[in-house]
C-alpha cells in the first residue's frame, strides 16, 4: 500500500482482532489500525497526511521514504569487470546495476 511517496508495512493481529501498520522506509515510528482493508488504507492515508502536517507545524522536513541514491562499495577488481563490461555492452555502470537489482528484486 503507498500513499505519498510513502509505503505501509501492514500485518494482521489476531489476538487484537484487526490490522497494524507502520510507516515503511522512514527512521521516525507512525503507526496506523483498522478493521478492514478500507479501514487501513484510510488510517494510513491520514497517518501519512498527519506526519506531514505534524512536521510542518515544528518547521521541519519529514523523513523521505528513500532518495534513489545507494552508495556502494565494490572491490576494484569487481569494479574493474564492471566498468568494461558497461563499456562493451554500451551502457553506463549504473544502468547495468539498476538492470540486476531491478531482475534481482522481481525474483521469488
Amino acid at each position: 500500500m503507498t500513499y505519498k511517496g510513502y509505503s505501509a508495512a501492514i500485518e494482521y493481529s489476531d489476538e487484537d482482532g484487526f490490522f497494524v501498520g507502520q510507516i515503511a522506509g522512514i527512521q521516525d515510528f507512525i503507526t496506523f489500525h483498522g478493521h478492514s482493508v478500507e479501514e487501513i488504507r484510510s488510517a494510513f492515508q491520514e497517518a501519512v497526511d498527519d506526519y506531514i502536517e505534524a512536521c510542518a507545524k515544528v518547521g521541519r522536513s519529514p523523513n523521505k521514504p528513500y532518495s534513489g541514491k545507494l552508495v556502494l562499495r565494490l572491490p576494484p577488481e569487481i569494479h574493474a569487470k564492471l566498468a568494461i563490461q558497461a563499456q562493451i555492452s554500451g551502457k553506463s555502470i549504473n544502468s547495468m546495476v539498476l538492470e540486476a537489482l531491478s531482475n534481482s528484486t522481481h525474483q521469488g
